[in-house]
């Protein structure tokens, strides 16, 4: 998953789609994942850093990841080639 470039992100979780106008806010986990895609983590690494940091089990959060990342795609902040 890569996010757009032009999406503008704040460190407290605030995101800007510039295409659309739209604006979103995102809770805690979901800002380390924006900043580990950012960072050209791949799918399986944010698994691996969000299960370790905040103990969560693998498969219940590989399920939340595979719908965020619909939500995103949805509102068109990732590349289309994801």
């Amino acid at each position: 998953m890569k996010i757009k470039h032009q999406i503008a992100i704040s460190d407290t979780g605030f995101l800007f789609n510039p295409a659309t106008g739209e604006s979103f806010t995102v809770n805690p986990v979901g800002a380390e994942i924006i900043n580990l895609l950012r960072e050209g983590h791949t799918w399986q690494e944010i698994i691996d850093k969000i299960t370790e940091m905040y103990s969560v089990e693998r498969n219940s959060f590989e399920k939340d990841l595979h719908e965020f990342a619909g939500i995103m795609k949805m509102h068109q902040l990732l590349d289309k080639d994801e």
